[in-house]
């Protein structure tokens, strides 16, 4: 069931960096934990400005390369999830491990035939 528009994603999404950008403060993360969530907001803030959506500001990558990708990063959030329980950080194993669920369940639900497409040589 495909519930979620490319809009809606795109909300979703800067709505993840903010909460990426501000975990570490709120949940008072040190180390490797801090550097690793501070480096992914500001990748996933990245490739949703270089998305071509409603939302995305340069439109360089296609709505569905942008999902290929966040499968990836899901799959990687479930890797980091069990490095950090590996290195004794329960609060990294959490925070990873339902990061990487919910990157999947946005996956899961967005239809990424919704976003508008742009014709070659058609002005953004």
């Amino acid at each position: 069931m495909k519930i979620l528009s490319s809009k809606a994603h795109g909300v979703i999404d800067y709505l993840l960096v903010a909460f990426l950008l501000l975990s570490p403060t709120i949940f008072k993360m040190e180390g490797d934990l801090r550097t690793i969530t501070y480096a992914l907001g500001a990748a996933h803030l990245l490739i949703t400005i270089l998305t071509d959506f409603e939302v995305g500001v340069f439109k360089v990558i296609p709505f569905r390369i942008h999902g290929l990708i966040e499968i990836v990063v899901a799959l990687a959030l479930g890797g980091l999830a069990f490095w950090f329980n590996s290195n004794g950080s329960d609060l990294g194993f959490y925070f990873f491990s339902l990061l990487a669920v919910a990157v999947l369940l946005v996956f899961v639900l967005t239809d990424f035939k919704s976003a508008p497409s742009r014709r070659l040589g058609e002005a953004s």
